[in-house]
C-alpha cells in the first residue's frame, strides 16, 4: 500500500504549494479536488493549467490516484442537481486531461438522508449508472464515499448500490470514519468492502453520530494498526490516504502543513508498526 494526501485538507492554498508541500512531506500520492470555491475549483482549470498541473506533478513524481468532486446529484431543486450532475461528468473530463497512465478515480457522494434512503437510493443508481458508463469512455472510475448523516451511510446500504449499479467503473472510497463514529468495529468497516475500494481517506474521530467529532490523525485512538492489516488482508494495494475534516479546519490557528505533517508522522508510524512497507 502506499501512502497519500489529500488537497482536502488545504483547499484554498495555490496548487503549486499544495503538491510542493505534499512531496516534501514525503507522500507519493496527492488527492486534488475540484469543488466549488477551491483553488482548485473545476471552473477556473482551463487547457493551459490542466497541462501546467500535470507539469507539476510529474516535476515533483506524486501519483495523482482521485480527484474529489462531490457535488449532491439528487438535489431537490432539479435545476440544480442537474447542473451538478454535468459538473461531475465534467470532472470525469478533468480526470482524464490530467491522467498520466491510469487517471485518477472520482470521489463523490450519494447525499441525501437515512431516513429517506431507499426512495434516495433509487434515484442515484440511473446517475451513478450514466456516470461509470461515461467514465467507462475515458477509463475512468468513480469512487463512492459512504458518509454518516447521508442515505448510503452503512456498509449494508453501499452493498445494496454496488450490486445495484454493477459496473466495472463505480467502486469506492473506503472512509471507515464514518462507520467507526456509527460504533462498526474496524473488521465489519473493512471486510465487506474492501475488495471494492479503489481508494481510501483516514483520519481521527471521537463520539458517536450525531455527537461525533474528526480530529487529526494523532489526535484520538483510531487503531490504524489493525485497519492496515484488514486493509492488507483485504487484498488492497492501494492510497491510503489522509484527508482532514472541515471540523479541524474550522479551530483557530488551523496550519494546513502543519496538519499534513502530523499525518504523515502519524500514519506512516502505523505502517511501520504494522509490519507493512510503504510502497514507494
Amino acid at each position: 500500500m502506499k501512502l497519500g494526501y489529500s488537497a482536502w485538507g488545504m483547499p484554498m492554498l495555490p496548487v503549486d504549494e499544495q503538491i510542493r508541500a505534499v512531496a516534501e512531506i514525503g507522500y507519493t500520492g496527492i488527492e486534488l479536488i475540484c469543488i466549488e470555491r477551491s483553488s482548485t475549483d473545476l471552473e477556473t482549470l482551463d487547457s493551459a493549467e490542466r497541462k501546467r498541473i500535470r507539469g507539476l506533478l510529474d516535476a515533483t513524481g506524486l501519483d495523482l490516484p482521485a480527484l474529489h468532486a462531490s457535488v449532491n446529484p439528487i438535489a431537490p431543486d432539479p435545476a440544480v442537481a442537474a447542473h451538478n450532475i454535468d459538473r461531475l461528468r465534467r470532472s470525469i473530463d478533468l480526470a482524464s486531461d490530467l491522467a498520466k497512465g491510469t487517471p485518477p478515480a472520482i470521489v463523490l457522494m450519494g447525499y441525501g438522508k437515512p431516513e429517506t434512503s431507499e426512495s434516495d437510493r433509487e434515484r442515484l443508481v440511473p446517475i451513478f449508472r450514466d456516470l461509470a458508463e461515461y467514465g467507462r469512455g475515458r477509463d475512468v472510475t468513480l469512487a463512492l464515499e459512504l458518509h454518516v448523516g447521508q442515505a448510503i451511510d452503512s456498509p449494508e446500504r453501499t452493498r445494496w448500490l454496488l450490486d445495484a449499479i454493477d459496473h466495472p467503473n463505480f467502486k469506492l472510497n473506503l472512509d471507515t470514519s464514518h462507520l467507526d463514529v456509527m460504533g462498526y468495529s474496524i473488521p465489519d468497516s473493512v471486510r465487506p468492502l474492501v475488495a471494492d475500494a479503489v481508494h481510501t481517506h483516514v483520519k481521527d474521530q471521537r463520539g458517536r453520530y450525531p455527537n461525533h467529532e474528526y480530529l487529526t490523525p494523532g489526535d484520538g485512538d483510531y487503531d490504524y494498526v489493525t485497519f492496515l492489516h484488514e486493509m492488507a488482508n483485504g487484498g488492497y494495494t492501494g492510497y491510503i490516504t489522509g484527508e482532514i475534516s472541515i471540523m479541524v479546519q474550522r479551530k483557530p490557528g488551523y496550519d494546513p502543513i502543519a496538519t499534513a505533517r502530523k499525518t504523515y508522522a502519524t500514519l506512516s508510524q502505523a505502517f511501520a508498526e504494522a509490519g507493512l512497507p510503504i510502497e514507494n
